[in-house]
């Protein structure tokens, strides 16, 4: 039995087939950690197989964990140059960090590999126009320093309400319960809130985020309780679901959603309206959290800046990246639970007080506080290591453990991965993650999950439920990555 090259043990190799054909079967039936398991032992019996490689890259790509399908489908390309695959396994990871450049070279490579490749040389086309569209933007960009806010520039008093628009309408300055629920039964039946609305609820929002520190105390008095959301990804009629489970946010019954409103599903416009409204009824009904998808590189690939541009305007867009720069970065509840979107830090010894004093009115940065709390996951190791997804890190039990103890606090809740149950309790019960997105993106078969909290125990009563029906409606470059996925699937099955 011969070595590998790359690791110097004895191959296997009808072994390592047997697994991947496993694997492919796993993946197909939406289980990707299984597959990527599966892969991994194909890879163990065999890694001189670059389609291993590559197959697993596509799998940790469907789990959003693009930096390990990038080291993945590089490796897939080592073993073998003229590998097409690999180039559009990396090509479509670089895509979903939303780095087109690298991207578009991979593509490239995939059109001069197979030069008749309809599907793939259709691709390349849609990517070079991204690209394109891109240094368009960096050319006409205005520096930080000299940008005017979008938001100064609007009155939304002076826009005219046409006659015949039936839909809801805010009476005055004063955002009611009677108006959100007429408004989410409008957006329930496919219907559009009017712009002028539309306007005085993102700009008063505003106004409010504006305000916050970028560390949010909460206090929920003794008998009360308090539901944490993660992730909603734009399933409005998911939300929907929520409400109607748990109750409408009120003052008796507030809500904390942690990040990633917008973006995958197709229905972003509603989901972040409703939130926002309900914000503007009443402040202390809603806490709304900043997310990596709250930001400007992640809406131009995952669906919301077109579905802004489709169902509002180009004006929206750039006030929406505006919004979300306000957003605060996390939140403490009665000084014993954490809840941020991503996770914790590179480095011991920070405190409260750091988070509190970041300047979060900006774009997430690649490194640093910020994009730590946006980007980082929990790992089962301790200690620290790369980040899957190419951004932030991953940490373990003992990180938690610590940064729990330097501030006096009980419990990290965060959200940003998708959990079969919609939740994952970790790191000796001192870490929750929770997932609010059930069948994320129409095909992960995962249930959501939401949080209740009641003073002053605080004891977390976790809450599951499963996807509702929604109409099915895509746009823009929500069809354009998908089409890039559903293309890496027909290499799949040749391979």
């Amino acid at each position: 039995m011969p070595p590998t090259m790359a690791t110097g043990m004895p191959t296997n190799t009808s072994r390592a087939e047997e697994l991947k054909l496993l694997a492919n079967e796993a993946f197909k039936a939406h289980k990707y950690s299984q597959a990527i398991d599966l892969y991994t032992q194909a890879i163990e019996a065999n890694s001189d197989n670059a389609v291993y490689w590559a197959n697993r890259a596509f799998a940790h790509t469907k789990l959003e964990e693009y930096g390990s399908a990038i080291l993945d489908s590089t490796k897939a390309i080592e073993i073998d140059p003229k590998y097409s695959k690999g180039y559009y396994r990396r090509g479509a990871a670089y895509l979903g960090l939303g780095k087109f450049k690298e991207a578009l070279k991979d593509f490239q490579q995939v059109k001069k590999l197979c030069p008749n490749d309809p599907d793939a040389a259709k691709k390349l086309k849609e990517c070079e126009k991204a690209v394109m569209k891109l240094k368009f933007e960096e050319a006409i960009a205005v520096p930080q320093s000299e940008k005017v806010s979008i938001a100064d520039s609007i009155d939304y008093h002076a826009i005219d309400v046409e006659p015949q628009y039936a839909g809801a309408r805010i009476e005055g300055d004063v955002v009611t319960l009677d108006f959100v629920k007429k408004m989410m039964d409008d957006f329930k039946n496919q219907k559009c809130l009017h712009k002028r609305y539309a306007y005085q609820i993102v700009l008063q929002t505003r106004e409010m985020l504006r305000a916050l520190p970028s560390l949010v105390d909460i206090n929920v008095p003794n008998g009360k309780h308090f539901t944490v959301c993660g992730d909603v990804h734009g399933q409005f009629y998911d939300l929907l679901n929520i409400f109607e489970l748990n109750g409408l946010p009120s003052e008796d019954s507030p809500y904390l959603f942690n990040g990633d409103f917008v973006d995958r599903g197709s229905f972003s416009v509603e989901v972040i309206l409703t939130l926002f409204a309900f914000k503007c009824m009443s402040p202390s009904a809603i806490y709304l959290s900043r997310g990596n998808h709250e930001s400007k590189s992640m809406n131009k690939i995952y669906g919301f800046e077109g579905e802004v541009r489709s169902k509002l305007s180009d004006t929206f867009v750039e006030l929406f990246t505006e919004v979300f720069c306000c957003l605060p970065l996390a939140h403490v509840i009665n000084e014993k639970v954490l809840v941020v979107h991503g996770g914790l830090f590179s480095v011991d010894g920070v405190k409260l007080s750091d988070i509190r004093e970041i300047d979060r009115f900006c774009e997430p940065p690649e490194e640093g506080l910020m994009c730590e709390l946006l980007w980082s996951d929990p790992q089962p190791q301790l200690g620290r290591g790369p980040s899957k997804r190419g951004v932030g890190l991953s940490f373990g039990a003992d990180v938690t453990k610590r940064f729990l103890q330097d501030n006096s606090l009980d419990l990290v809740v965060r959200s940003h991965e998708v959990k079969n149950d919609g939740y994952e309790i970790e790191h000796d019960g001192k870490l929750i993650t929770v997932f609010s997105a059930p069948n994320y993106c129409d095909q992960m078969g995962n249930k959501g999950a939401f949080i209740q909290f009641e003073a002053p125990e605080l004891k977390p009563n976790i809450v599951t439920f499963s996807a509702v029906p929604h109409p099915d409606v895509k746009l823009g470059i929500i069809k354009f990555y998908n089409a890039i996925l559903s293309f890496c699937y027909t290499l799949l099955a040749e391979g």
